[in-house]
């Protein structure tokens, strides 16, 4: 199925054939479904932190932030904000040249709200010679829209989410990505240093360096912050190739084999490849105005506080099981210690024996780590916090997509869709281990997860496979804690009408 004549053109891309051919497999033979214990909740899996304990780790990070360790805000930015804007678009391709729908009704009745109103009309004047309000009064509606979405205007339609106006600050626009720097600020920096990472589309890289170059000093006087921002493209060695729906290779029209993109998955890469002690991970679009900054200030802080005093406790068992100075005691609070803080138990642990006992202690131990943020299930779409077999027989959390669930078994489908939480992408990591060493995460990634999906080219139906998602199967082997945050710490935008809500204004 692949030719001598494609061995080029896969070098090329640095990726391995090995690599390829098993991706040919899995579009055969699929991926097995994940073997599920229970769902995890309050009292199963998900902590759920008091008032005393609170204020403890939020002391703890304040003190982990002021010893010269290096932390970084890793933000995935690549994708175009096209969906935001799924509706506009098909009213602008539409028959209708008035609004119809509720959600284009809304968009027109509201479009003063917007933070990018006021840049809008200056389009619109520099188009048309006419201002936002002076075209939808003479009915021009799509004209507006053209403007707004379209190159020959703002290019909202096709420029990174990072990049548009979200919030307005007595007439001052915001982009998320601003937004970001000034969390970074916030509760990301150690002794007035802040570094934030941002994971971006090739063809948008030159306008995230200018929008740098023109906030960045601004930032750094208000915050009194020094910022250190960097930028990464998801790597061509991490796409995948696409197939014919009968699992042979998809070609393009002039012979040569398609590759896609991986998704996020394909990331964990970029956060490899990062120099830090702790990464604060949270997507470009969960921002929020400075007047509602302080609750995700302080739960962000909860998060990397619990994860310090985890890890504290960690390097202290793993120091004595590397330097053998243990006693019968230690080895049981270890065992109490991975079971009940880190929430990972193997059923047969008594089983196990001597040396046996200690390597399976060591490796459980010594692992990457993450605390997650979860929000009570208000039907918004994400992954949902389980405990899950591993291959050791040993049971741990992951967070799991609704792809990774068998809808056959009637019982995994009632955990998914009763669950009470899932996870806002709100994680903090610790990437090194108790000698100071960086883990090489992709030792740490379930390869034989993944998703496949069905798109089409030029007209042609493909097949398309996604690499296990960055906090799903490309986390599944990290030590993973839950804990419970307010759903007021949950904001994305998924569609522009989502800036009109109280949280954006």
């Amino acid at each position: 199925m692949i030719h001598k004549e494609d061995l080029k053109q896969i070098r090329n891309r640095g990726i391995d054939l090995a690599q390829v051919t098993k991706q040919l497999e899995d579009f055969c033979n699929g991926f097995p479904y994940l073997k599920i214990k229970c769902a995890a909740t309050p009292k199963r899996g998900i902590v759920v932190l008091g008032e005393s304990d609170i204020n403890e780790v939020c002391r703890t990070w304040e003190e982990y932030q002021s010893s010269g360790h290096k932390i970084v805000k890793f933000v995935p930015a690549s994708g175009a904000a096209s969906r935001m804007f799924k509706d506009l678009f098909a009213f602008l391709n539409g028959n209708n040249d008035v609004p119809t729908t509720d959600f284009e009704k809304y968009f027109f009745a509201n479009i003063h709200n917007f933070a990018f109103y006021a840049k809008l009309s200056q389009q619109c004047m520099i188009s048309e010679g006419q201002t936002v309000d002076t075209l939808i009064a003479n009915g021009m509606f799509k004209t507006v829209v053209s403007i707004l979405l379209e190159n020959k205007g703002l290019d909202y339609g096709e420029l990174p989410k990072g990049l548009l106006l979200f919030h307005t600050y007595n007439g001052n626009p915001r982009t998320p990505m601003e937004e970001h720097l000034v969390e970074a600020a916030l509760y990301a920096s150690c002794n007035g240093d802040a570094h934030v990472h941002f994971t971006v589309s090739h063809e948008h890289v030159s306008l995230f360096k200018e929008k740098l170059r023109e906030v960045k000093d601004t930032y750094e006087s208000l915050y009194n912050t020094s910022f250190e921002v960097t930028f990464s493209e998801q790597k061509p060695s991490t796409d995948t190739i696409a197939v014919n729906p009968d699992n042979t290779p998809f070609r393009n029209s002039d012979g040569t084999l398609l590759f896609r993109p991986a998704g996020h998955g394909a990331l964990i890469e970029n956060l490899n490849e990062l120099d830090a002690d702790i990464i604060f991970i949270k997507n470009i679009d969960n921002v929020v105005p400075d007047r509602l900054k302080d609750i995700t200030v302080k739960w962000k802080m909860v998060l990397a506080g619990k994860l310090v005093e985890l890890q504290k406790r960690t390097f202290s068992y793993l120091h004595k099981l590397d330097a053998g100075t243990y006693s019968n005691d230690d080895i049981n609070e270890m065992i109490d210690f991975l079971q009940h803080d880190l929430c990972c138990y193997k059923p047969d642990i008594e089983l196990l024996e001597g040396k046996d006992r200690i390597s399976y202690l060591y490796h459980k131990l010594n692992r990457p780590m993450r605390v997650c943020g979860m929000v009570r299930n208000v039907g918004e779409p994400g992954g949902g916090p389980f405990l899950v077999f591993n291959k050791d027989n040993s049971i741990s959390l992951q967070i799991l997509e609704s792809s990774q669930i068998d809808k056959h078994n009637k019982a995994y489908v009632k955990m998914f869709t009763e669950g009470t939480h899932f996870n806002p992408v709100d994680i903090v990591c610790a990437v090194k281990d108790y000698r100071g060493r960086p883990f090489n995460l992709a030792m740490y990634v379930d390869k034989s997860t993944g998703f496949i999906s069905s798109k089409s080219k030029d007209g042609r139906t493909l097949k398309a496979l996604e690499l296990p998602g960055l906090w799903n199967g490309a986390m599944s082997d990290w030590n993973t804690v839950f804990v419970e945050v307010p759903l007021d710490t949950f904001n994305p935008v998924k569609t522009v009408n989502d800036l009109l809500r109280e949280q954006h204004q």
